[in-house]
């Protein structure tokens, strides 16, 4: 049975990974965060001071390349515009309100000027700007992450596209 491939994406702290964990425990496909992948592999670049953070080697990354051939994969990455358009049946771009991703991140120990960075990165809507640039639009779906009740909602709605599009490639 063929299965779709799902990319979840958005500012750090809007919800992908908790959305890709639930949705593989409802669903047959397998979830895969690109920040573990790369700490696994190693998969670096070197590392940003600034940001206090790894810096991934998005060359190295195209080793999912296999995984993604197989279908029925989620993957959950702030990023997208490196992976292959072929690789997604369809993109979720979750937003998330700016107080909301304020606290989230501050809970994290950002520092101010990540914080800062990536709050302005939601109110321009960097992501989906990136993501309607790197797939085809209508492969784009945005949707909001900002309480528990999105979440279910959320979950629903792609758990029924999931559905239609096995039905209707199967």
């Amino acid at each position: 049975m063929r299965l779709p491939n799902i990319l979840l994406t958005g500012t750090p702290g809007v919800g992908k990974t908790t959305l890709g964990k639930e949705l593989a425990s409802r669903t047959i496909l397998k979830y895969d965060n690109v920040g573990d992948l790369a700490r696994e592999g190693q998969l670096y670049d070197g590392f940003d001071e600034e940001y206090e953070c790894a810096i991934l080697d998005e060359d190295r990354v195209v080793e999912l390349e296999n995984k993604m051939k197989g279908g029925g994969v989620i993957i959950d990455y702030h990023g997208c515009d490196f992976f292959s358009e072929r690789w997604f049946h369809i993109v979720f771009v979750l937003q998330t309100d700016n107080s909301v991703l304020y606290t989230r991140l501050e809970k994290r120990g950002y520092s101010v000027k990540k914080l800062q960075d990536n709050v302005q990165c939601e109110i321009f809507q960097i992501l989906y700007e990136e993501a309607m640039a790197s797939y085809k639009p209508e492969v784009v779906h945005w949707l909001p992450s900002n309480v528990p009740e999105e979440l279910e909602s959320n979950l629903d709605q792609i758990i029924k596209w999931i559905e239609e599009w096995i039905k209707d490639n199967n």
